[in-house]
């Protein structure tokens, strides 16, 4: 199977499970329900799925027999784990934009959620998502009673939270319109947007019973990948364009962003995007991560 129908069967499969996760009739039955609304038009509104796909990528590379034979749990686990990392990051975008933070009124190619709900519904629509994720995950681990069910979850967890997204976040927040150091930028980098890619895949490996060794190899490459999209990000607020990011550029600057290409400038910021994005692709090859390398080689590719 090449890299394109792979890719396209994760996608398919994320897609339906994340609109039978919001359709249950437990959630449709919700009054009033605008709730309901708020929460499906964010999460089934388009996006890349990138963590997701990532989440079934290496769990499916970790089952194949170069990584040991016969999966811990069940690919419906891995789908409802990397369903609630979209989950997670779906919620992490729509508070993102809200007025608070960074104001921006287009996300995917469509208005922001609190546009079009108000901030009140918008805040509520992201705290529902971050609920239903570890409803997910904890339903998960009740129905196929995962071996290592509890490890991927407790993962996602601290990818998510205040030593990892969140934190990056405060950090983000914090330093807004102040000059700050390598070693700064970094550590929202490393937290902010890393750490649940990070999460996402290592989780992966971690339900499909991955070895001490290879789960090592997988955070490096992860960490890697979550670094390089970041920096991949901060270029292509300067040099991208609206039609094809879904949101508008420029608006780093804007709101006063300490970036790589702020802080280092284009030349460096592509120099280290290439040895960065070198270096996770070869690491994925070297666990035979066959679709995680070229995912990153495609990623890799959307800067020249």
């Amino acid at each position: 199977m090449t890299f394109a129908d792979t890719k396209a069967k994760y996608q398919e499969l994320i897609e339906q499970r994340l609109a039978a996760l919001v359709s249950n009739s437990d959630i449709g039955d919700i009054k009033p329900p605008v709730i309901y609304e708020a929460v499906s038009y964010s999460l089934l509104g388009g996006g890349k799925r990138l963590r997701p796909m990532l989440l079934l990528a290496a769990f499916d590379a970790t089952s194949a027999p170069v990584g040991g034979g016969v999966p811990d749990a069940p690919l419906s686990c891995a789908l409802d784990f990397a369903c609630a990392i979209e989950m997670i990051h779906t919620y992490s975008l729509i508070h993102d934009d809200l007025p608070a933070i960074d104001n921006d009124d287009l996300r995917r190619g469509r208005p922001t959620n609190h546009v079009v709900y108000g901030e009140a519904m918008a805040i509520l629509a992201g705290d529902s998502l971050l609920n239903m994720a570890y409803e997910t995950m904890a339903n998960a681990c009740v129905k196929y009673q995962p071996k290592h069910g509890l490890a991927a979850l407790a993962e996602v967890a601290r990818g998510a939270g205040i030593k990892g997204m969140i934190g990056g976040q405060v950090m983000d927040v914090h330093t807004e319109g102040t000059p700050i150091d390598e070693e700064t930028l970094l550590y929202i980098h490393r937290n902010k947007t890393a750490a649940l890619i990070k999460a996402a895949i290592v989780a992966g490996a971690i339900l499909a019973g991955a070895n001490d060794t290879q789960l090592e190899k997988f955070k490096t490459a992860a960490l890697d990948m979550g670094i390089g999209f970041q920096i991949m990000d901060d270029i292509l607020d300067v040099v991208g364009d609206t039609a094809s990011l879904g949101k508008h550029i420029g608006s780093d600057a804007k709101n006063g962003k300490n970036t790589y290409v702020s802080l280092f400038g284009m030349e460096r910021a592509k120099h280290d995007y290439t040895t960065i994005w070198g270096r996770c692709i070869t690491t994925f090859e070297e666990l035979g991560a066959t679709f995680l390398a070229e995912y990153a080689k495609d990623l890799q590719s959307r800067v020249n």
